[in-house]
């Protein structure tokens, strides 16, 4: 059973790790443009709080055998606080202060819970109060892909819903899901069960509608900016004079 919960542990660092590196597709175009563009920084803020508390909360001191979810999560609130400082360098003067505003707030958040479980609470309380933080955003992170299935379904396209992307949510999930299972830990069993089931329904979606990959119905601009892809997205697309839809990369 230790061996177990120890391989399914490092099997959910490598895949946690592919989905925190994920963006660096998009940070490379803002670089590059040396602009944000229309891209929304706030899933990136809301991924580092939910790191930071995930990585508080596998601390020996608040719950036992849980090493392995610290390790990644700490990596993962380092990538992500590069994301978010990169965002803030490039974004325009009102979105730095909007997102100055965010990561203070998420700063805020990560400080109170630590300060509240290590001077007022001990044992199994600190546990407790640590590990429903953490499900509560954990679960959060997990449902933001909702807003592409929903574009999936609305548009009938997986034109906008990576594959690879989908099955590392669903990987991730599911091995998290076990390892907290393995470790009769309800605080990590339960959100990436969650994760697990939406990164299933992400692929079934996928399968279904695998064929059709240049859907004639567009996301929406709040949909691109949920999905992390900018407002100008719908505008860039358009047919060349040989009848090719050009887009950017």
């Amino acid at each position: 059973m230790d061996i177990a919960h120890f391989l399914f542990g490092i099997f959910g660092n490598a895949t946690a790790l592919f989905l925190f590196l994920a963006p660096i597709i998009t940070f490379k175009r803002i670089i590059w443009h040396k602009s944000t563009e229309e891209f929304s920084g706030i899933p990136y803020v809301m991924t580092l709080l939910n790191c930071l508390l995930s990585a508080w909360y596998g601390l020996p001191f608040v719950s036992p055998n849980n090493m392995l979810v610290s390790t990644i999560n700490g990596t993962g609130a380092g990538i992500e606080f590069i994301y978010v400082v990169l965002f803030i360098i490039y974004a325009p003067r009102k979105e730095k202060g909007k997102m100055l505003g965010l990561l203070t707030f998420v700063l805020s958040v990560f400080a109170a819970v630590a300060l509240v479980s290590l001077f007022a609470l001990h044992g199994k309380g600190r546990k407790l109060f640590c590990g429903f933080a953490a499900t509560i955003f954990s679960i959060i992170m997990y449902a933001s892909p909702l807003s592409i299935m929903r574009t999936v379904v609305r548009t009938k396209s997986v034109e906008f819903m990576p594959f690879f992307l989908s099955l590392f949510v669903f990987l991730c999930g599911t091995s998290w899901f076990v390892f907290g299972l393995l470790g009769h830990d309800p605080f990590v069993a339960v959100p990436n069960g969650f994760g697990c089931g939406l990164g299933a329904m992400q692929l079934i979606l996928y399968f279904i509608y695998r064929g059709n990959k240049g859907g004639s119905k567009k996301p929406t601009p709040e949909e691109t900016v949920e999905m992390g892809l900018p407002k100008p997205y719908n505008q860039e697309k358009q047919s060349n004079g040989n009848g090719v839809q050009q887009g950017h990369n």
